[in-house]
């Protein structure tokens, strides 16, 4: 089992720039493929990153694909999401997301996941 714990959003001007972090527990975190997904007001939860066990491969949502990056660090237990160039439509409550996997995929849909986050609030403004 892993615990997860974001950290890193807050308020930012439009074009502006965040750091995410996530911290997982456990001493098996090299063997999750992890994920960060957005939740706005009034919307469904969105896929927004994925990295594999390794970090070797990744993917993105359309919506943020050449503006955020997704990486780990599997000494440190940590994931993390740079926003660049973020939108008054990034706007919502990030959340970090672990499935055990050892195979190398990444995964993008939110009922694959098996542990989550409480969140954290980012908001851009205009």
């Amino acid at each position: 089992q892993v615990q997860l714990a974001e950290s890193g959003g807050g308020l930012v001007q439009a074009g502006g720039s965040l750091r995410l972090s996530c911290a997982a527990s456990g001493r098996t975190f090299y063997t999750y493929a992890m994920g960060w997904f957005q939740q706005a007001p009034g919307k469904e939860r969105e896929f927004v990153a994925a990295i594999s066990w390794s970090g070797g491969t990744t993917g993105y949502a359309e919506s943020v694909k050449g503006r955020f990056t997704i990486s780990r660090d599997n000494a440190k237990n940590m994931v993390y999401l740079q926003m660049n160039s973020l939108k008054p439509e990034d706007t919502a409550v990030y959340y970090c997301a672990a499935v055990l996997d050892y195979s190398g995929n990444y995964y993008t849909r939110g009922a694959e996941y098996d542990y989550w986050g409480q969140g954290t609030q980012v908001t851009v403004s205009s």
